[in-house]
């Protein structure tokens, strides 16, 4: 399959047109970018680590029957996907209070909360990706009927559950993590874009080191090192 025309760019990626209408090759990027781009970076090898995180965590999913726009990968840094329509939805899914929750409700960092919450924020980087609730949802008409937005829930909670028992057993305390959905030319709503440490929180779970792109955000040390580390931990079993 043939990388034709850029279609768009984004942070972490770039989505190349091919000769078929129905299907896109995915670029991973090595640029780091925090606190909507002000912070900018380059960590060679980063993209090639995402697509293989990202590659593995989507074959596990697609294992326990979560349908992804994955078609197959190609080489270390590019993806053949289906093509979609992105849901303008960021769905982050929480099992332990950090980052923004922590400083917008005043809960104490690190605080595991007592169930799974769900959050949506509007993917628009020009307004600053916003917090917004069902309603807003429907207002801005981002999704076509509240059972969309059931869906997108269950999901999210659905990966979680996946995920958060994968990473235990490889001791890995999963904090929190985004996903985005697009919607394919028969209308099925598949996960897209990425699961990576550029969208996830990985925790040690003996130590707590951060092993994700908060590194790159607080200035705690190599990012390369430690998104080789969760690698080298999801295909330890």
């Amino acid at each position: 399959m043939n990388k034709g025309a850029l279609l768009y760019e984004g942070k972490g990626k770039k989505l190349f047109l091919t000769e078929d209408e129905n299907l896109l090759v995915s670029e991973f990027k090595d640029d780091l970018t925090a606190f909507n781009a002000e912070k900018k970076g380059n960590e060679a090898g980063k993209g090639a680590l995402n697509c293989k995180i990202s590659t593995q965590l989507f074959h596990l999913l697609e294992k326990h029957g979560i349908q992804t726009h994955l078609v197959k990968t190609l080489d270390d840094t590019h993806q053949l996907i289906k093509k979609v329509k992105i849901i303008p939805i960021e769905v982050v899914v929480r099992n332990i209070a950090t980052g923004s929750l922590a400083k917008r409700l005043g809960i104490k960092d690190g605080t595991v909360l007592p169930f799974t919450l769900v959050e949506f924020y509007y993917k628009d980087d020009a307004l600053g990706d916003p917090i917004i609730n069902d309603e807003h949802c429907l207002l801005l008409n981002l999704v076509k009927s509240e059972s969309d937005l059931e869906e997108l829930k269950r999901l999210g909670r659905e990966i979680n559950v996946i995920m958060k028992s994968f990473f235990a057993e490889r001791k890995l305390k999963l904090v929190d993590f985004k996903v985005e959905f697009g919607v394919d030319t028969e209308g099925n709503i598949l996960l897209s874009d990425e699961i990576s440490p550029d969208s996830c929180r990985f925790w040690d779970m003996d130590t707590n080191e951060k092993l994700d792109k908060d590194r790159f955000r607080q200035g705690l040390g190599d990012v390369k090192v430690a998104y080789e580390e969760v690698l080298k931990r999801i295909l330890a079993h």
